[in-house]
């Protein structure tokens, strides 16, 4: 198989992936939040759950990085998939049992998933010519315009047990298993082994000084944590707003499919006008988001702050993943994937942990704390704004 059909082979592959196993993080933000809230002892943990995963995937993603450049893809997506069904397992038991503790234990099962999930849009880059690198990058993304639909529908068809949420998680552990099978027809050889004379590339810290990948670090931390704060809120801010929770997975499943619907052009966007200008539209999208929030608690004000929030998401991230994919070279690859979605996922707990905080501790009423969740997107904004200035004002000297 010639290389440009093998690499449209993978991306077709890593496209289903994405749609079938992606969908259950949709199903798992939807429900975390309102099981946790029901769980919880303390109305301020409820989204604790959530954050466990964000935590779970930050700390798997230098392991899981060093497991596909020494093993390849095939192996660390495996693993994924069995620590995500072991996870809905445990939080499943969490459930039966009344157990918070163990339902959030669950939770860092599902993020060991989430972490290998972050890692199909490095692998489709992987075989991908320079021209073809951002499109695949974006049309992998893309599949999860299907795992928005079928997220939250599946939450819809199995939330209705005797013990509230338990066919949710059921049903997460039989997706991981059952789409497991699609790894089979990926075709992504392992990294060679390097011999003593081999070029090692940078190392962790001469990357995190070599400013485009700072820039991009910083910019994906920002769009991702931002996009983690405010859709963690959404479910509880519905709901604590007069609506039900059907309308929270209808406002959820707006907010996922405009994630992912505009990477079958955003690509195209990257390619023609360059990631950085695409990064500060994400940014822009971002801040409109936040202000379509405050102002007002309307249905029409969810959907629309929602849906802003996940093409800022799409624009802001799929953007800075292109600007660090063209910045470091193949024996850097490991090591600069696993430090970006450690930053990134670090960053995304801490947003996820003050989402809960900011939700049901600040100011008595879910539209204050709906209002304090958008409030603090403010200075993130800025910072991630503040370093795409300064990088567009440097001379472009840094090695792709």
């Amino acid at each position: 198989m010639d290389q440009p059909l093998a690499a449209r082979r993978n991306v077709a592959v890593l496209i289903a992936a994405q749609a079938i196993l992606g969908a259950q993080l949709p199903m798992l933000f939807v429900v975390g939040g309102l099981a946790g809230q029901m769980l919880s002892p303390v109305p301020c943990l409820a989204t604790l759950p959530i954050s466990a995963i964000v935590l779970g995937s930050m700390l798997a993603a230098t392991p899981m990085s060093a497991l596909m450049q020494r093993h390849g893809r095939r192996a660390g997506f495996w693993t994924g998939t069995v620590a995500g069904a072991a996870g809905a397992l445990v939080s499943a038991a969490g459930l039966y049992l009344g157990s918070f503790p163990v339902f959030a234990l669950g939770a860092l099962g599902s993020g060991v998933f989430m972490s290998s999930l972050g890692f199909y849009r490095f692998a489709a880059a992987d075989t991908a010519s320079e021209a073809f690198r951002p499109k695949a990058i974006s049309y992998v993304l893309a599949g999860g315009l299907a795992a928005a639909v079928i997220g939250p529908q599946l939450v819809k068809l199995t939330s209705g047990t005797a013990i509230p949420f338990l066919g949710v998680y059921l049903a997460v552990a039989a997706l991981n298993l059952a789409g497991s099978a699609l790894f089979l027809a990926l075709r992504i050889p392992p990294p060679p082994a390097p011999d003593g004379s081999a070029p090692r590339g940078r190392t962790r810290a001469q990357l995190l000084a070599t400013p485009r990948i700072a820039v991009a670090i910083v910019c994906a931390m920002v769009a991702y944590a931002l996009m983690n704060l405010v859709m963690t809120s959404t479910p509880l801010a519905v709901v604590g707003c007069g609506f039900s929770q059907g309308r929270a997975a209808d406002v959820v499943t707006g907010h996922v499919l405009a994630m992912y619907a505009p990477s079958f052009f955003t690509g195209h966007l990257i390619a023609r006008f360059g990631a950085t200008r695409i990064v500060s539209a994400g940014l822009v999208c971002l801040a409109a988001a936040g202000g379509v929030a405050l102002a007002g608690v309307d249905l029409a004000n969810f959907f629309a702050a929602l849906v802003l929030l996940g093409l800022g998401w799409n624009f802001g991230f799929i953007g800075a993943t292109s600007m660090l994919a063209a910045a470091h070279t193949a024996e850097e690859r490991g090591r600069v994937q696993g430090l970006n979605d450690l930053m990134v996922f670090g960053f995304v707990t801490l947003a996820s942990l003050a989402s809960g905080g900011l939700m049901n501790c600040a100011g008595g009423s879910a539209q204050a704390g709906w209002a304090a969740v958008n409030l603090a997107m403010v200075p993130f904004l800025a910072l991630a704004g503040g370093a795409l200035i300064w990088l567009a004002l440097r001379p472009r000297a840094d090695p792709a």
